[in-house]
């Protein structure tokens, strides 16, 4: 039982070096789709890290909130995508009118 004390722990260290590496990366950039793989690979090990401790400290509920978080996560992911999606379609309309080449000009 000590071996998977030990496992458990070094797991969850390792899940935290990782998740500092994406932290760096969500915050860093170059693009915002950078951003957002870095946002949801964070979550994802978030979950991971939950699960972890729910064996270690052998605590049932901590999978249902690692069940919860996750439904959170993908929302927050379809939520920032769709609004990456829209800051983007607004800067292409802006680009099109001042360039001349928008397709109400009939």
């Amino acid at each position: 039982m000590e071996l998977y004390h030990t496992l458990y722990i070094a797991l969850l260290a390792l899940f935290s070096f990782l998740l500092l590496i994406c932290l760096i990366r969500a915050v860093k950039g170059p693009q915002v789709a950078d951003r957002l793989m870095a946002v949801n690979m964070m979550g994802t090990m978030v979950m991971v890290m939950i699960s972890v401790l729910a064996l270690l400290l052998n605590e049932g509920y901590l999978v249902d909130i690692c069940l919860i978080y996750a439904m959170i996560s993908f929302l927050a992911v379809v939520v920032l995508s769709k609004v990456y999606i829209g800051i983007y379609e607004e800067r292409a309309r802006q680009k099109n009118k001042e360039g001349g080449t928008s397709d109400d000009s009939h």
